[in-house]
């Protein structure tokens, strides 16, 4: 008779406590399996723990880059071009497509004074090049070949912008285009090599025209970002994941999900023209329970720290997007701490640092906010209006 004696143990809250037995004369394979069901349960304490990205969209209002007065809400824009280019320039008015998301556009004396100087296009080589064609008949076979010719034009293009304000105060330069940027121009291809060589030559002023609307047109937008980045209030609509549970045996698939779906069922209802009043209470069930997860997951096994990644992973993600970044910076902390993909951990560190200074600098302390760019005025009006 042999005597078996297992100690009591603990699974999510219930207490198994196996007695004393005599079995006796045990064969291998009760022994054997006897000894699976005593340790089933500590096998379940440690269950396989896939992640995988699930994504959302959300969206924000993107804050300015570049500190200016609060109350600098206004700007005009100017542009002047060259002698050689002002025929092509009169057709085109390009100050027209400038914008500052956020701000509103006077035709002149604005808070921001933004002076464009566009220089000349500059054809500067010309070459011819050639390419050998295969004819082939209807059976697919080569019935012959022939040559084929393009011109190919080397151009650059500058232009630059210059922004004061009211006050005459300098405030900063950007680089449009610049001339080390070599462009090229491919014209259509020829049979004849001397009908490719001069086509432009005789095509020049049409080739012009266009190339130059095209840098012009490239560069104006290029200003808009910049200034809507550097000083403007623009709408961002954004993708971005979290990790969620992609076990189907863990006893939290189910529920890891359906946090999930709430999570993301909250963003993508927010706007950036909307203040998030009230959407923290709605995601608040989600977030106590991937809380919950970190205090009900607690050993030091792969698989329980992998699970508690994910929550502190995607309680940072929320706060993010719910604009607490001190909240966000807590559990940058945590996710460093739990050991297990700490350079998360050090990202969300740097994006909490950075929309910390973000709202610092901006005086605002959300990225959800209407904005009526009709309200308004210029600096030669009696009313300043300040950052909604």
């Amino acid at each position: 008779m042999v005597l078996l004696y297992t100690s009591g143990f603990q699974l999510n809250g219930r207490i198994f406590h196996y007695l004393q037995r005599y079995i006796p004369n045990p064969r291998p394979v009760q022994k054997n399996l006897l000894l699976a069901i005593l340790l089933l349960p500590l096998f379940a304490l440690s269950q396989r723990v896939d992640l995988d990205k699930f994504r959302f969209t959300t969206q924000f209002r993107s804050l300015p880059a570049v500190r200016l007065d609060s109350t600098y809400r206004t700007f005009n824009v100017s542009v002047e071009g060259t002698r050689l280019m002002q025929g092509f320039l009169n057709d085109m008015s390009p100050e027209n497509s400038v914008f500052i998301e956020g701000w509103r556009k006077l035709k002149k004396r604005g808070h921001l004074d933004i002076r464009i100087k566009l220089e000349d296009l500059l054809p500067e080589s010309f070459s011819v090049k050639e390419r050998e064609e295969i004819i082939k008949d209807r059976q697919g076979k080569e019935s012959g070949r022939r040559k084929l010719y393009t011109q190919e034009v080397t151009y650059t293009f500058s232009a630059f912008a210059e922004i004061s304000d009211h006050k005459s105060a300098y405030i900063g330069r950007v680089s449009l285009a610049e001339r080390n940027y070599k462009q090229v121009y491919r014209s259509p291809e020829f049979a004849i090599r001397q009908m490719a060589e001069g086509y432009f030559l005789v095509n020049s002023l049409s080739i012009t025209e266009q190339l130059y609307r095209n840098c012009v047109n490239r560069a104006m937008n290029f200003l808009s970002d910049r200034l809507t980045g550097d000083y403007g209030y623009g709408i961002s609509t954004v993708t971005d994941h979290m990790w969620i549970l992609d076990s189907k045996k863990h006893p939290e698939y189910r529920a890891h999900r359906q946090a999930f779906q709430a999570v993301s069922e909250v963003l993508f209802g927010m706007a950036a023209d909307k203040p998030i009043n009230g959407v923290r209470e709605q995601l608040q069930p989600a977030i106590s329970y991937f809380e919950g997860i970190k205090k009900k997951y607690v050993s030091t096994n792969k698989h329980d720290r992998k699970l508690r990644y994910a929550s502190y992973y995607n309680l940072a993600v929320i706060y993010y997007y719910l604009d607490d970044p001190q909240s966000m910076q807590r559990e940058a902390s945590g996710l460093i701490l739990n050991d297990f993909d700490a350079r998360d951990g050090k990202g969300f560190e740097s994006s909490a640092h950075y929309l910390k200074n973000l709202f610092s600098q901006t005086n605002l302390s959300s990225r959800h906010f209407p904005i009526d760019t009709a309200s308004f005025k210029g600096p030669e009006e009696t009313r300043v209006v300040a950052v909604k």
